[in-house]
């Protein structure tokens, strides 16, 4: 029975999550739910691997609690995940089961039949996969209609984004309630509207490092300069802005003026890399009608302050580091993570 005083009062009520996977992501999960107040069932066939998942889960909280992120007393958060060595004992009844297995096509089909056959048909079916729709995990499942991929960063208790990638027989209500569910648990869900490989985030990730190889290839750079223009240049706009609010506010007169003058480079560019894609009158019409509804052009000069005065938090910052004797360039990981997005 979880504490009263770490019920969550949101769209999971009184029930569960059933986490499927004790791998980092797994447990990342088990942690975001959690630190919300929600209970967690994490299961992990492996022995072995399940009993460090104790361990694994209070390291994470210990580290959160180390950037004052916590709430909560560890121990009551730790109180709501209980570790299961079978879907079985951790399925029934959960308001939203999210696999995290890995990405193997008929290990991921196998649980999702399993998972269908133990959950009602409200509950919500997500998996975590990169880059495999659920129309091909739960193709076999009976239950298509409320599954979808919730693609999270990496890790998910340090990045909120979180991909919801309904699949065509997605109900809409699921999308919507899968959105609720994950705002509860303190994530930014952004919707996916159609089954692509790779989703958003591995695209974007992939459009970059297509032309980092490249670079790299052609001897025009070298790996750590590619690096260090991402980490001392893109990358500090990036924290803060996306690529589309970036050239916005880049150019006088915003994205459409952006188009206007640097276009026709880009599609050069582009085209040197077989990439004959143009930015169209109709596309950028079309990008600028939403950008426009975000940020009207008599608020352009407050919001290029706002970005100056953040680059500027982030150069403060950069230097208190470089003084203390730590680089940029030389954060570790606590562990590895594995080959995802």
């Amino acid at each position: 029975m979880r504490p009263k005083q770490q019920q969550n009062d949101g769209p999971f009520g009184e029930s569960h999550v059933a986490v499927i996977g004790g791998g980092s992501i797994g447990v990342a999960f088990a942690v975001v739910f959690a630190k919300a107040g929600i209970e967690v069932k994490l299961v992990e066939p492996s022995e072995v691997r399940r009993s460090k998942l104790p361990a694994e889960v209070n390291s994470k909280l210990q580290l959160l609690l180390a950037h004052d992120l916590l709430d909560t007393p560890i121990a009551e958060i730790e109180n709501l995940v209980s570790i299961h060595s079978e879907p079985t004992t951790a399925v029934p009844g959960a308001v939203l089961v999210q696999e995290c297995a890995p990405e193997n096509v008929e290990l991921k089909q196998t649980l999702f039949r399993e998972i269908a056959s133990l959950t009602d048909v409200e509950t919500v079916l997500a998996s975590s996969s990169s880059f495999m729709p659920s129309s091909t995990s739960a193709e076999d499942s009976d239950a298509l209609d409320r599954t979808l991929v919730a693609h999270p960063g990496n890790p998910p208790f340090a990045i909120p984004i979180i991909e919801l990638v309904p699949n065509p027989k997605t109900r809409s209500a699921v999308v919507s309630r899968s959105s609720a569910l994950y705002r509860s648990a303190g994530l930014s869900p952004v919707l996916v509207k159609e089954e692509v490989e790779g989703f958003i985030f591995n695209r974007i990730q992939g459009a970059v490092l297509r032309e980092a190889y490249s670079l790299v290839r052609d001897g025009i750079a070298s790996v750590d300069d590619v690096d260090a223009v991402v980490r001392e240049g893109l990358g500090r706009r990036w924290s803060f802005m996306g690529p589309f609010e970036t050239v916005d506010l880049n150019t006088r007169g915003g994205i459409a003026a952006h188009a206007e003058k640097m276009g026709p480079a880009y599609h050069r560019m582009g085209m040197e890399r077989g990439d004959q894609s143009e930015w169209t009158p109709d596309l950028v019409e079309k990008v600028e009608l939403q950008r426009r509804e975000l940020l009207s052009l008599d608020k352009w000069e407050e919001r290029v302050a706002w970005r100056d005065e953040n680059l500027l938090q982030q150069a403060k910052r950069a230097t208190l580091r470089t003084i203390s004797g730590e680089s940029l360039g030389e954060v570790e990981s606590s562990e590895d993570q594995g080959a995802r997005g």
